[in-house]
């Protein structure tokens, strides 16, 4: 439990795995690695960190920290799927999804709010591959969607 004691240290609580919003499983494991579903800044009273379009009604630093929120999410999924983190030996991969105004050009800013975390966590097997891109709308007009591809141990 090194990883969640980390988190602790951070001042960050692993929250409970979202209810998936339609008919899908929040990770799924094949082999090595675990795919883990897309997730929102929802935090676990059902509200979110934000809502809105980042580069109008949502800042960088407010969307920076929806992307915090998002991978924490991630992580609750993920410890659902493996049943410790510490199994974890690199994070592969993120898509960061920002939903933001037409002529946003600062998604990797949002998405660092994800990195910096798994960075800060895992050290550098936490350090990914990522794209971070920009989207017209997300679910419930929030500003970040996330997926992570994880490797872990047998």
């Amino acid at each position: 439990m090194e990883v969640e004691k980390k988190l602790e240290e951070m001042g960050y609580t692993l929250p409970q795995p979202p209810i998936p919003g339609g008919n899908y499983v929040g990770a799924v494991q094949t082999g090595n690695l675990v795919y883990v579903a897309g997730v929102v800044n929802r935090l676990p009273d059902g509200g979110y960190t934000a809502v809105g379009k980042v580069g109008t009604q949502v800042t960088i630093e407010e969307g920076y920290a929806a992307a915090r929120q998002a991978i924490l999410n991630s992580l609750a999924n993920l410890k659902a799927c493996i049943g410790d983190l510490d199994r974890v030996t690199r994070v592969v991969k993120l898509l960061c999804m920002v939903n933001c105004a037409p002529d946003f050009g600062q998604t990797p800013q949002v998405a660092n709010g994800a990195s910096d975390l798994l960075v800060g966590i895992f050290g550098e097997k936490g350090r990914h591959a990522r794209s971070a891109v920009g989207m017209g709308s997300l679910p419930n007009t929030v500003p970040i969607e996330i997926e992570m591809i994880v490797e872990v141990a047998d």
